[in-house]
């Protein structure tokens, strides 16, 4: 007897995962994640055992080679997703509970280790690199160097470096890429710990006394910290779902890191991590033959026996890629690096001394990259129905009700919930179709050798006009109109009565695809945007107050709505008086658990009316002490970034449905692509 072989069995098994999508995964005991596990991995198998056994079309060869691709896409997709939910089979951690404990020993300990922290930049602009070099200046550990490591020899650099403590080096040959500057670095310095920052992120500043602690075991040598930005990614930005999407990235540090850390296979993220310097110098540094200098080092290290730990407490941020092409080729490259990776001898398939669990994790990370192949091709497979007149897959509505839906569902009902509230099911992956033919061809070039050169993705570059790039365009549009032609000819099938039941599927299925299509093309415009300083989403009394013509002082109480380095957007509670002409803004900031700062006074510039009360300043940038000091707030107070929760699946659909064909507007004053914040 097959598993549920009795029909309504597998209908009353979703009544669990609906009964877990309500309860926090973090404080449910064990036994539930893995029943859970358990019943996805049946669901899936039985599907499966349907597909190979009676779904096939062998009608005609080339109905038989379309079933036996769609068949293959299929199952590779379920099969290979089934391996991250085998290596979340064991008791896992994000770390801080272990980090609490080590930092208390530490603390109450006598080791105050050197460490030296590296900033490697090449190009960044200014106002980014003086953001990082600001925060890394204010670390409160007091044993610490600083080092900027230029690889782009700028002379300004020097005296921006001097300013705030920092050693300068350039190397006049930059052989290969990052990691050839870090390891110049290396040979320069001689403390006991490195940390490593990108030059666009910026740490708080007990990022150091919360990482070292994990040191303490003499067998760690790398503490790994999830990535976080002060931006929202285009994805989210394009739709206007700052709201209701959250980043790829959250998925990543909130769920597979912690899942790959009970596995002693953390991946090394190449920046806002704390490294023990006598096991660089065992496996001679940085890795220099690998694009993604980061996972290689990190395999390597493990595989020499030392451990990697990983802290999923959002200690610092950086700057998510501005425009959807930026967007694009970082993913490409990051796909590149890591199937590069595959054939190096220190990649997963030949570096010795890996365990095979810790050889399986780190491999489940490049078959992320490989689905994108047989994602396209799911994309593709409906036009065959319409144009070919072939459907590759035969079905019953009784197979689809038995078999199909609760897998669908529970997959709905799960995925969330396993991933701790950091993505969606559904919804993330219908941006992504955008990414569909342009990782599909990183993928396949990389299969034939090519590698993609290393490329820093630009930061801080203002889009006046707006729109999209052709590259992206082109391939969407043409998917476009191939399955607009596909469902016209699927209906005039059905409209003339000679429709089939291949027909309904491919009706339903092309319009699943026009829809995500419609997505992915909205999601590829970038808005118009003047300025590229990260805005941020956070709610504040505040007090706006000036003087009249005749020198009579006046206030007005209101709440600021979004914060910048350059201004503020200030919802007052009453309109303005007559004749106000030097405004500035008072807030009234209070770090939890922690003594009242005093009020922060910045002057006005310019002021910008909207509606319903809506008005936006800019910071008087002459006061330099009040902006260091702004600076310092925003990104640098313990606890600043949110653990937030994505939004039910279906009320955030409907969010991106309602949105879907509104034209973009420019970012500006009222409509900011704004970050959320803790207040």
């Amino acid at each position: 007897m097959t598993p549920f072989a009795t029909p309504w069995l597998p209908w009353l098994a979703l009544l669990w995962p609906l009964w877990l999508s309500r309860r926090p995964e973090a404080s449910c005991p064990l036994w539930m994640r893995r029943s859970l596990l358990l019943l996805l991995a049946l669901l899936t198998l039985r599907y499966l055992h349907w597909r190979v056994s009676a779904s096939l079309n062998l009608s005609t060869p080339l109905a038989a080679g379309l079933s036996v691709l769609l068949l293959l896409a299929e199952g590779w997709l379920l099969l290979s997703g089934l391996l991250p939910l085998v290596l979340a089979w064991r008791r896992f951690s994000d770390g801080r509970p272990e980090a609490n404990a080590a930092q208390a020993r530490w603390l109450a300990g006598g080791w105050r280790p050197a460490v030296d922290v590296l900033i490697p930049t090449c190009g960044e602009p200014l106002p980014v690199l003086e953001r990082c070099l600001q925060a890394c200046s204010q670390l409160s550990y007091p044993h610490r160097c600083l080092w900027l490591l230029d690889d782009a020899g700028r002379p300004e650099l020097i005296a921006l470096a001097s300013r705030y403590g920092c050693h300068y080096h350039h190397r006049p040959q930059r052989l290969h890429a990052k990691a050839g500057n870090l390891n110049a670095g290396l040979a320069l310095c001689d403390a006991e710990l490195v940390a490593v920052f990108d030059a666009d992120f910026v740490p708080q500043r007990q990022f150091l006394e919360r990482t070292i602690g994990l040191l303490l075991d003499p067998q760690v040598a790398l503490v790994q910290t999830p990535q976080h930005f002060l931006n929202a990614d285009p994805i989210m930005r394009n739709l206007a779902m700052e709201a209701w999407l959250l980043p790829d990235e959250e998925s990543f540090y909130r769920w597979i890191e912690p899942v790959r850390s009970a596995w002693d296979a953390v991946v090394c993220a190449g920046t806002s991590f704390l490294v023990r310097r006598s096991a660089l110098d065992q496996i001679g540094g940085f890795v220099e033959q690998a694009i993604s200098e980061d996972l290689v080092t990190g395999m390597v290290l493990a595989s020499k026996g030392w451990r990697l730990r990983y802290l999923g407490e959002k200690l610092s941020a950086g700057l998510a890629a501005e425009t959807m092409l930026d967007f694009v080729r970082q993913r490409q490259r990051w796909a590149s690096g890591t199937l590069q990776a595959l054939r190096l001898p220190q990649g997963p398939l030949r570096l010795r001394g890996l365990r095979l669990s810790q050889r399986l994790a780190y491999i489940e990370g490049a078959l992320h990259w490989f689905n994108t192949v047989p994602r396209l091709l799911l994309l593709l497979m409906p036009l065959c129905i319409g144009l070919l007149d072939v459907s590759p897959v035969r079905y019953t509505g009784t197979a689809l009700v038995e078999l199909l839906l609760p897998l669908w569902i529970a997959l709905l009902l799960s995925v969330g919930w396993l991933n701790r509230g950091s993505r969606h099911a559904l919804l993330a992956d219908l941006p992504g179709w955008a990414l569909a033919v342009p990782l599909a061809a990183t993928v396949l070039a990389s299969l034939w050798g090519k590698v993609q050169p290393f490329r820093i993705t630009p930061k801080h570059r203002v889009e006046g006009r707006g729109g999209i790039a052709p590259v992206l365009a082109v391939p969407l549009l043409v998917l476009l109109a191939l399955n607009t032609l596909n469902l016209a000819s699927i209906l005039r099938h059905l409209v003339s009565g000679l429709g089939s039941a291949g027909d309904w599927l491919g009706l339903v299925w092309g319009g699943l695809t026009l829809v995500g299509l419609l997505v992915a093309l909205r999601a590829c415009w970038d808005p118009a945007a003047s300025d590229p300083t990260p805005w941020l989403a956070i709610q504040m009394p505040a007090l706006l107050q000036g003087e009249l013509a005749d020198g009579s002082p006046w206030s007005v109480t209101g709440v600021v709505r979004a914060l910048s380095e350059a201004g503020a957007e200030w919802q007052g509670s009453e309109p303005l008086p007559a004749g106000a002409h030097s405004l500035k803004l008072e807030l009234q900031l209070q770090l939890q658990q922690q003594a009242s700062l005093p009020p922060l006074t910045l002057e006005g510039l310019e002021l910008i009316t909207g509606q319903s009360n809506l008005w936006q300043a800019c910071w008087d940038r002459a006061d330099q002490q009040a902006m260091v000091a702004l600076v310092s707030w925003l990104y640098g107070r313990p606890d600043a970034w949110p653990e937030r929760q994505a939004p039910p699946e279906w009320r955030s659909l409907a969010a991106l449905l309602a949105r879907l064909f509104k034209p973009a507007q420019p970012l500006g004053p009222g409509r900011r692509s704004l970050v959320i914040q803790k207040p």
